[in-house]
């Protein structure tokens, strides 16, 4: 299993610092987060950040967890992408979701897409246009939301087909589910997003969406199943879950600790100094 962490908090420096910390102490990847205006926290651009992280590191997996591709045009957050992509020489992967309904990104705009339903049918457009996008031809779309009646984005990305996208997959939804075995990887979580899954959830939600990949002829090797959450402060139990985690299929875990006294620079700061292999 492959060990990431969420910058969570700090000033746009301070995250690339920790980009660097990160991949100096072992970790595996380092994710930003994708919110305009959610509670009282800063909040920066994360391809920004990502751009600054990618020309500092050398072998640290990036993304965002998660990034929300209603938000933005498919064909900018396209270019965004391959910018990161060639930045890093095919380091990124490109965590996607709904986001959450509290970021006045969304609900304070008149206009914006505001129930789960509208964001999961951008969410939807937005992949399709991407994938056409990667691919270096030109291409067209008519959906929903967007008509593109001709375009060609190049350069080609560093990694083909195209960066990984892992889709958040809420269990037990099977809708949720089916979009997210369509790609590459799952981001796991429960309906209410606060919900952790146990090991005997996620055994099910694997076993459903290999059932869902293999259904539609697509591969299971290489599929990531990724979770996040705060590892137990003891060492032992920390081991002992993620290998628990292991074998019901999770293949990433993502440090991800969003509460005020986790989420400063000086406490993030010194969990990535003790290293993926410790706990809290």
């Amino acid at each position: 299993m492959r060990i990431g962490i969420v910058a969570s908090g700090g000033g746009a420096r301070d995250v690339v610092d920790l980009a660097v910390a990160a991949e100096e102490h072992g970790w595996d990847g380092f994710f930003g987060w994708d919110g305009v205006d959610i509670g009282p926290r800063d909040t920066f651009d994360p391809w920004g950040l990502l751009s600054a992280a990618a020309v500092r590191t050398e072998r640290v997996v990036l993304g965002a967890m998660v990034f929300v591709p209603a938000r933005r045009r498919p064909w900018v957050l396209a270019r965004q992408a391959l910018t990161v992509d060639h930045l890093s020489q095919g380091r990124l992967v490109l965590p996607v979701g709904l986001g959450v309904g509290d970021d006045r990104g969304f609900a304070a705009v008149r206009g914006e897409a505001g129930t789960p339903r509208e964001r999961a049918e951008l969410l939807d457009e937005a992949l399709a246009v991407l994938d056409l996008a990667f691919g270096g031809d030109r291409f067209e779309h008519h959906g929903t939301h967007h008509d593109v009646d001709g375009m060609q984005l190049r350069p080609l990305p560093v990694q083909r087909p195209r960066p990984p996208v892992w889709v958040v997959g809420a269990w037990p939804s099977r809708r949720s589910l089916a979009r997210a075995a369509r790609w590459d990887g799952v981001v796991t979580q429960g309906l209410r997003t606060e919900d952790e899954l146990d090991v005997g959830a996620l055994t099910e939600l694997v076993a459903t969406v290999r059932a869902l990949r293999a259904e539609a002829g697509l591969p299971l090797d290489g599929y990531e199943v990724v979770l996040q959450g705060v590892l137990p402060a003891d060492p032992a139990a920390a081991a002992h879950h993620l290998a628990a985690l292991a074998d019901a299929g999770a293949t990433w875990w993502v440090e991800s600790a969003w509460d005020e006294e986790r989420s400063t620079v000086d406490a993030l700061r010194a969990r990535i100094r003790r290293g993926p292999a410790h706990a809290g």
